[in-house]
């Protein structure tokens, strides 16, 4: 059995993959700004937090009890399908907050906690992959997600003689509520719940094989 910490929980990917670890027998500690999905399941410790606030992290991990994490997984992101010219310093800073900032100070602060021969996950996005096809209106978006795999990269060099281990994840499209509140009417071609399985598996196991790594999970080209 491990600890699994899970961020943006309460739905989309992060909820099915929750909702599977806690199943399969795992203790999962499930963070989202709504845990209502969370409540009284069995194997899931919810916990209400905003990402975007440096006060409610502080105050997350002050709370938090557990002793030792094996698994955290930086699920949780913002999204806006927002032309360049529409944007403004505040939607960058917004969505930067949540998907960079907020990512990077909970997993600075929960270091102490996180075993050496542990994994940290960040999910990325093949937007943030150079070279990777770009869409217009995800300038905020696939910029943040690049800076994801830019610090996955950087961590796993800074603590590769102590551990954890640190990897990232750039995903195609999964269908999920975030997505269809960007995007309309159009379908992902695997669910949440169908990549929560691959997710999981891969929190589990694939430190042993990977560090600093970012593996694209998509069917599309390029």
């Amino acid at each position: 059995m491990k600890t699994l910490l899970i961020t943006g929980a309460g739905k989309g990917i992060g909820l099915s993959t929750a909702l599977l670890a806690a199943k399969a027998g795992h203790k999962v500690i499930a963070i989202s700004r709504n845990i209502s999905a969370l409540n009284q399941v069995e194997g899931i410790t919810p916990y209400a937090v905003d990402l975007s606030n440096e006060n409610e992290i502080t105050a997350f991990v002050n709370a938090l009890e557990v002793e030792v994490i094996d698994v955290l997984i930086n699920n949780a992101g913002a999204l806006t399908n927002t032309s360049f010219e529409g944007s403004d310093f505040k939607l960058f800073e917004k969505i930067y907050k949540v998907n960079v900032f907020g990512l990077a100070e909970l997993t600075r602060q929960l270091l102490p906690k996180i075993s050496k021969s542990g994994h940290v996950v960040n999910i990325s996005s093949m937007g943030g992959i150079q070279g990777s096809a770009k869409f217009p209106g995800l300038s905020i978006y696939s910029s943040s997600k690049g800076a994801v795999i830019t610090l996955t990269e950087l961590w796993a060099e800074e603590y590769k003689e102590t551990g954890p281990r640190f990897n990232a994840l750039a995903l195609g499209a999964v269908q999920t509520q975030m997505l269809a509140d960007a995007f309309p009417g159009f379908q992902a071609p695997v669910t949440a719940d169908e990549f929560a399985h691959y997710l999981l598996d891969f929190s589990l196991q694939a430190h042993r094989y990977y560090n600093g790594k970012v593996l694209q999970v998509s069917s599309s080209t390029p």
